[in-house]
């Protein structure tokens, strides 16, 4: 079983920063993706950011130029920096990783989350 668990949400005010992280963990044999997610309250989730186990990396146009995701491979670790916050950035953030278990298996779980709100 393969878990994902996020942290580093919180209250910030306009123009600040947060930092999030989420690790996987379980038995993975490798990873070849992770990303986050952020939704609101009646609305689906939608990518914030993502990137590949080697460095490919694909942005929302809202947080292009704010925002900058890395993966730590060694870690199993994925984070997710967010600069000049604005209010339209609150919402709950979710972790995903797409993860090879072995023998030609694959999981994607979600991790619970981790609430931003940036204030005005």
């Amino acid at each position: 079983q393969v878990q994902v668990a996020e942290t580093g949400g919180g209250l910030v005010q306009a123009g600040g920063s947060l930092r999030l992280s989420c690790a996987a963990s379980g038995h993975i044999a490798s990873i070849n993706a992770m990303g986050w997610y952020r939704q609101t309250s009646g609305n689906e989730r939608g990518l914030v950011a993502e990137t590949t186990s080697d460095g490919r990396t694909v942005y929302a146009d809202s947080v292009k130029g704010r925002f900058t995701i890395s993966m730590d491979n060694g870690k199993n670790t994925v984070y997710l920096q967010m600069n000049s916050l604005k209010p339209e950035d609150t919402g709950r953030y979710f972790c995903n990783a797409d993860v090879n278990l072995g023998g030609g298996l694959k999981v994607k779980p979600w991790g619970r989350g981790t609430q931003v709100t940036v204030s005005s």
